[in-house]
Order: structure tokens, then sequence, then C-alpha cells
């Protein structure tokens, strides 16, 4: 009767010790990166170019799949309820994952500090605030003059309500003391249409979107929303060296993300393998081709930076009583 206990407990250890023992390294299969907005949008287009890269230094696939829908959060959600195994990442951007909920408290039902681990702030993107051909000013400092004239006068463009581009607009408001009249868009082509037909004044928009129009001469850029001049085009004032503008500070950014609780060595795996792809000359060339800085910032640092930037959008949100439900 001994033997035979002997026997079983000998076979109950080998047992609890085989999924050890036979575990594989990761990633031992392809992984999914959700994208939670269409194919061919800028946002697929840069994690593609993303996904690519970083499959090549994991040595593994990694397919993009686009689960588009209220404006980013339904694959945001979806993602937010993926197995924390590190098979399935996301790929997302300021809208959904530090604005979204303050605008939308009672739809977006994901917390991006709470539900999601940061892994990597992967580039960046400014806006700009541009404005018609015949507008009465040519310079920030000559439009500051011109709006704070006419108060409520001048209408501005954007892409949505409680969009990046409207809290960027609403921020040149509340820094600036002046009263642009937000006008909602649905697709942001049209603006560009409505800017050079004198059917809006102004509009904030991103850089790649405005900068053909602009360098053909039909509309003029006043500036862009970081706080520096980008390297993207360093010929385009900040709007932040205008003095009552110096605390605007408004970018697109795009950042690589894994539901809360994936391993930590995980986490630390896919770091330093997009780090290692994010200084390669060649994907850091193809990013600049779409007007993205790079930045390839480490965990600590891409949660802190989405800390702060919700703090400053939340600020901003309440200031203007921005709400998108």
């Amino acid at each position: 009767m001994q033997r035979i206990l002997s026997w079983v407990t000998a076979l109950a250890l080998l047992a609890g010790a085989a999924p050890a023992s036979a575990q594989q390294p990761y990633p031992s299969r392809p992984i999914t990166l959700i994208v939670p907005y269409a194919a061919g949008g800028s946002v697929d287009v840069v994690a593609r170019v993303v996904a690519n890269a970083l499959g090549q230094k994991l040595s593994q696939n990694v397919v993009v799949e686009n689960v588009a829908g209220a404006g980013g959060v339904t694959g945001t959600q979806r993602a937010a309820r993926a197995e924390p195994d590190g098979y399935t990442l996301l790929f997302s951007v300021e809208s959904t994952m530090a604005i979204a909920k303050l605008v939308q408290p009672h739809v977006v039902q994901y917390d991006s500090q709470k539900d999601f681990a940061p892994i990597s702030l992967i580039g960046t993107s400014p806006l700009v605030l541009v404005g018609k051909k015949d507008l009465p000013a040519s310079t920030i400092a000559e439009l500051m003059v011109l709006l704070r004239a006419n108060p409520g006068k001048y209408s501005y463009a954007s892409s949505g309500v409680g969009t990046s581009l409207q809290v960027a607009g609403e921020m040149i408001n509340i820094e600036g003391k002046v009263q642009m009249v937000h006008v909602p868009y649905r697709v942001g082509s049209q603006i560009v249409t409505d800017l050079m037909g004198n059917q809006i004044d102004l509009a904030v928009l991103p850089l790649v979107m405005a900068l053909p129009s602009y360098r053909n001469g039909n509309i003029k850029i006043f500036g862009i929303t970081e706080p520096e001049r980008s390297s993207l085009a360093p010929g385009l004032p900040s709007l932040a060296e205008q003095p009552e503008l110096k605390n605007v500070s408004m970018t697109v950014w795009y950042g690589l993300f894994a539901p809360a609780k994936v391993d930590p060595a995980i986490i630390d795996r896919i770091y330093h393998a997009l780090a290692a792809a994010l200084r390669e000359p060649e994907l850091q060339a193809k990013l600049a081709d779409v007007n993205l800085r790079v930045v390839g910032s480490s965990p600590a640092e891409f949660a802190k930076f989405l800390a702060d930037e919700i703090a400053k959008f939340a600020a901003v949100v309440k200031a203007a009583n921005i709400k998108a439900e």
C-alpha cells in the first residue's frame, strides 16, 4: 500500500511540474494587434507599419485586427476584456485613451489606467490651427487681436464633439481668452474643402492633412499645437511662442498597450523588441512619411505621460463643458 501511495505522489509531482517544463517562450504563436479604427485610416496605416516591424523583432507574426465603432470605443473595450496572456495587444491614440472617458463617462466602459498596461508611447504628431485664405490675419499674434475684437464672430471646425481636435480648439479659447465658436464635422477632408471655399473661418487639423493645401497657398497655418516647433515642419511656429498661448500643448499620439495583468516579463519583452524596431532608420523614415515623430518611451514613462495627459484634458473638458453623450 505504501508503495502505491509513493507512486501516486510521484505521478502528482510530475504532473504539476509538466506545464512549467513544457512552457514555451513568449511569443510562441501569432499576436493579435487590435486597432479600434477602420482599415485604411491614419491610425491603421501607422499600426500596420509598427506591427510588421515588431513582428520581425519578436520573430512572430503580429496580425492587425480592425475593430471599428463608436469612435474607437468598441475595439478598445474588446481589448480590455481580452485574455491577459500577451497575445492580444491594443494600438491606440489619445482620443480613446485620454479623452473618451472624460466626454462620454456613461458610454465608455473601460478605464485606460486600470484596464490596460502601457507598453510604449510610439510617437506623436502635431495638430495645427489653420484659417481660410481671406481671413484678415496672417500670424497668430494678428489672429489673437482679431478674435478678441470680435468675440463669437469667428468659427473653428473640428472632426467632432469630444475629439482631440475640439479639445485643442477649446484649449486655445481658454488660454487665449477668446471665443471661437465650435463647428463639428464628421469628415475631416470636408473641413479643408470648406476652408478653401470660405465656408468656415478656422479649423484644428492634423498637420499631415493641412500641409498640402497650405503649401499650395490655399489655406493659412497659424501654428502647431505642440510646445516646441516640430522637426516634421520646422518652418511652422508653435502656438506657444505667442505669450498668452504658452500653455497650449496638444498632440496626436500613438501608443501600444496590453490588457491589465499581463505578466510584466512579457510587457518587458514586447517593449524591448519595439524599442529596437523604433531605432531602425527604415522604420523611422516610414513614420516620418506620415508626419510622426518617434518617441519610444518605456512602460513607466508612458504610464506617467498618460496620467498627465488625462489630467490636462480633464481641466479643458470641464472648463469648456465638452460633452459627447
